[in-house]
């Protein structure tokens, strides 16, 4: 494996460990996964902290502004600064003032309620968004599947360093991964690689996302916000993420290991030869 990048190393810190295997007892150093409080804060308000790998956090604070639907495109980001701090890293997003004055709203309307404990919101209505249906008609095979889950192993290389993140990856219309981004968080890995290709421009209908995860209501959530019409996970859905990929015409595979898996819903995405 070639040697670590700088941005590679910041996502990386070396500590003593003890190794046994078997009789074998080895002292020496190894390399675990940095997980660090990422604050992202909208025209010097902050809205969110959260976990994450100080890595990529660029593309994870565009990302998740999109996903979440605080911007609704990337033109609305006029700048972005990443500030790491003692206790931790600040993104700072200047956004267009239409959207920081509705997440504004948003935020008022949320103080003071009781209910669910689900972001404030008093209804399961309230609490889940429910993006519109995904349009794309992107169709691959379940060999193109496949072997995209095997080239993003092949690129995820904090993982082959610490064991511990997760990845997403896009694969495009010839079956070929693109991007990969990677996290400690599942979530965050996602919004890595949807902030990674709203920069670079790439059409949101015209591919496939490959997770490393079980695939929960939030993973197909965000990706159905940003029309992305097939999600392929290596783990198992939960059921509501199987209604919201129903709900929003998302193509939803799942334990996509070796030459199995298993189509949860909206199957006309996906080739089979029998």
């Amino acid at each position: 494996m070639n040697a670590v990048t700088d941005d590679e190393r910041s996502a990386l810190v070396r500590v003593p460990v003890e190794k046994w295997d078997a009789d074998q007892h080895i002292v020496c150093e190894d390399d675990v996964a940095e997980e660090v409080p990422v604050a992202l804060e909208y025209n010097g308000i902050s809205h969110a902290v959260m976990m994450a790998s100080p890595y990529d956090l660029e593309d994870f604070a565009l990302g998740f502004s999109l996903s979440e639907g605080i911007l609704q495109s990337k033109s609305e980001l006029y700048d972005c600064e990443v500030v790491p701090g003692c206790d931790g890293i600040q993104v700072q997003l200047e956004v267009a003032t239409e959207r920081f004055v509705a997440l504004k709203d948003k935020r008022r309307n949320l103080t003071g309620r009781t209910g669910c404990g689900l972001c404030g919101a008093e209804t399961l209505e309230q609490a889940i968004r429910h993006p519109e249906a995904a349009q794309g008609n992107a169709m691959f095979s379940a060999a193109q599947i496949h072997a995209g889950m095997r080239a993003m192993r092949a690129q995820q290389r904090l993982q082959k360093y610490t064991g511990a993140t997760h990845a997403a990856a896009w694969m495009d219309l010839s079956g070929n991964v693109v991007l990969v981004r990677e996290d400690v968080g599942r979530h965050n890995a996602l919004d890595k690689l949807i902030g990674a290709m709203a920069s670079k421009r790439l059409d949101f209908s015209a591919g496939a996302v490959l997770i490393t995860s079980r695939a929960s209501y939030e993973m197909v959530q965000k990706s159905a916000t940003m029309g992305i019409g097939m999600i392929a996970a290596i783990s198992a859905p939960t059921s509501l993420a199987i209604k919201m990929a129903n709900d929003t015409n998302v193509t939803l595979v799942g334990f996509v290991r070796d030459h199995s898996h298993v189509v949860y819903a909206k199957p006309h995405r996906l080739k089979h030869d029998n």
